[in-house]
């Protein structure tokens, strides 16, 4: 498309002036509110947007908005560092036993920062102050979590040992299963695109408690941790659009973009983040980026010619993967090298710095920690991160952004050993060979720092408690006109369903606990008498006349209304009677 002519250079100026003076002054948030607000008042004026759902590939949030002190990240990494090489001890050590237990080391050397800034500064446990967030993690890096409760002294090194070995070593199961370990995990994920689909009226179920007055859930959030891979499955992405219309600004998607798969790119001849993105905000969400880590920041700030910005925009995930699995020699060239100004910029480093301060976000407790604070602040919409990071982290020429990565049950001796000087980890050459777990001592900086964010959360992650109030159901002679033959007149099941639950909904004990779920079949069913009755759940309430409010039975929806219509989504209806 031919760009038109610019008619008044300077009033163009004045225009970008402006932006510049609102983003020095008061900020993105202010500077995006504006342009939003003046895109909607140009449709209203007719005008047609062909502004893109992309934003550059760069990171949302400008590079000094985390508070955390340096002190802070020295003990942060040495604790993240410790449950690397643990969760890599304990999948390795299950190996020994027999090379059929399996498990995954490259999935939690990706997620690990994402995961270990969330449980340090922002997951709540249940306290008496208030009711834990709901976090959906990630399947395959469960590993880490057994590594970080380790830590904390709620896992002993035999039940580590016991890994997927729950009958013959009494030990811990391989996945996320509340049925397996019903006082540990809170969901079960990894089916892949089930966790993406349930958290998202898990989200929407905990409003609807808040508003029926049933419980208070202002402050609980929902998080969901999942691969960029995992969202190729159609659950994954299929109910964003009621996340954003219900404006579940309770729920927040992590992504974990590390750009691979099962068997090798998730999507080799482009860039996925860039995809999620366009999906995610076409859908209504809000997007946070975190794509370069903090040692970025300064090449972006001497890139006076803009050649930087370019190089990474033209550049597909497939060359990314290649940049993570190969040295610094190798960045360099094929990175750095196809523009002599762009050599120029990392003329000072050597090339294990580029390596090793070149980091993607994901793996940056700066960005990340950022991310997370302005999503927690973000209000009216769901948001979702993007955080880009490399599959099997630190696993060196065993795995590190290999295609293979997620099929590696063991590192070799020589990448173990490089493991241990990559992450600065206290540990001898005997103990490396017989996979040692490490713990530092109790009363050591990095395990006071560990007890006390939790401590300040209200205990220990993940947690599940299964208590809850008792009820006084019925007694079985209140559904005797059921239980009675019907003598020549037949029932239908449905028929006797729908009698049943009318006869519930007036139990002055259970009324109010009573939630009927309709995947849009009421009026098929015969339970079209409950819309007026107990009114349909809707977070807008109803902000229109229906058109058959002059019918007895009129479909009423209200914001304290008892009913979940669900619309034609009988996987929405089951993601809501598991929340």
């Amino acid at each position: 498309m031919n760009q038109p002519q610019d008619i008044d250079a300077q009033e163009t100026q004045e225009w970008r002036d402006a932006l510049d003076s609102v983003l020095e002054f008061e900020g993105t948030e202010r500077a995006q509110f504006l342009l939003s607000h003046l895109m909607d008042y140009a449709k209203s004026c007719g005008l047609v947007s062909e502004a893109s759902l992309h934003t550059p590939y760069l990171n949302t949030l400008s590079s000094n908005l985390s508070p955390l002190s340096n002190q802070d990240i020295v003990l942060f990494e040495k604790l993240t560092n410790c449950m690397r090489w643990n969760a890599i001890a304990m999948v390795m050590r299950a190996g020994k036993v027999s090379a059929e237990l399996g498990g995954h080391i490259a999935s939690f050397g990706s997620i690990a920062t994402l995961f270990e800034i969330g449980l340090h500064y922002f997951f709540y446990a249940r306290s008496a102050k208030r009711d834990a967030d709901l976090i959906y993690f990630q399947g395959h890096s469960s590993p880490g979590l057994y590594a970080r409760a380790y830590l904390e002294g709620r896992l002993t090194e035999t039940q580590l040992d016991g890994f997927r070995q729950e009958l013959s070593r009494k030990g811990i199961a391989s996945y996320p299963h509340p049925w397996l370990m019903p006082d540990f995990w809170q969901f079960p994920t990894v089916s892949m695109g089930l966790g993406p689909l349930m958290s998202i009226y898990q989200a929407s179920f905990l409003k609807y408690l808040e508003r029926r007055g049933l419980a208070n859930t202002k402050e609980r959030h929902v998080w969901v941790f999942c691969g960029d891979g995992e969202m190729g499955e159609p659950e994954s992405l299929g109910a964003l659009n009621i996340a954003a219309r219900e404006q579940l600004d309770n729920l927040i998607f992590v992504i974990n973009c590390n750009l691979q798969r099962l068997d090798g790119p998730v999507w080799g001849n482009g860039q996925v983040i860039q995809e999620y993105e366009a999906i995610f905000r076409g859908a209504g969400w809000n997007v946070i980026k975190v794509i370069w880590g903090s040692g970025w920041d300064k090449l972006f700030e001497k890139d006076q010619t803009g050649l930087l910005k370019k190089r990474i925009s033209e550049l597909v995930d497939g060359e990314y993967q290649a940049f993570s699995a190969n040295d610094g020699a190798f960045f360099r060239a094929n990175f750095f090298g196809k523009y002599r100004e762009l050599l120029a910029l990392v003329s000072d480093y050597s090339d294990e710095q580029l390596k090793s301060e070149l980091l993607d976000g994901g793996h940056d407790p700066q960005k990340v920690f950022a991310a997370y604070a302005a999503a927690v602040a973000h209000l009216d919409q769901p948001t979702v991160i993007l955080a880009k990071t490399v599959k099997g982290f630190g696993m060196g020429k065993s795995g590190e952004a290999l295609n293979v990565a997620h099929q590696t049950k063991k590192i070799s001796a020589d990448d173990l050993k490089h493991f241990r000087e990559r992450f600065g980890l206290d540990l001898s050459d005997n103990e490396i060979e017989h996979l040692h777990y490490f713990k530092p001592k109790n009363n050591s900086p990095e395990m006071q720092f560990l007890l006390e964010n939790r401590k300040k959360l209200g205990g220990f992650l993940p947690e599940r408690h299964s208590e809850c109030e008792k009820l006084r159901v019925p007694a079985l002679d209140a559904f005797q006109a059921m239980l009675n033959d019907s003598g020549d007149r037949e029932i239908s099941s449905t028929m006797a369903f729908v009698r049943i639950l009318s006869m519930l909904l007036k139990d002055a004990n259970i009324k109010e606990r009573i939630v009927p779920i309709v995947a849009d079949e009421s009026r098929t069913f015969g339970m079209e008498g409950l819309f007026r009755q107990i009114g349909i759940y809707s977070a807008m309430g109803q902000r229109y006349q229906p058109q058959d409010k002059h019918l007895l039975m009129y479909y009423r929806e209200d914001q304290k209304g008892q009913l979940l219509q669900e619309g034609i989504s009988e996987a929405g209806a089951m993601s809501a009677w598991i929340a």
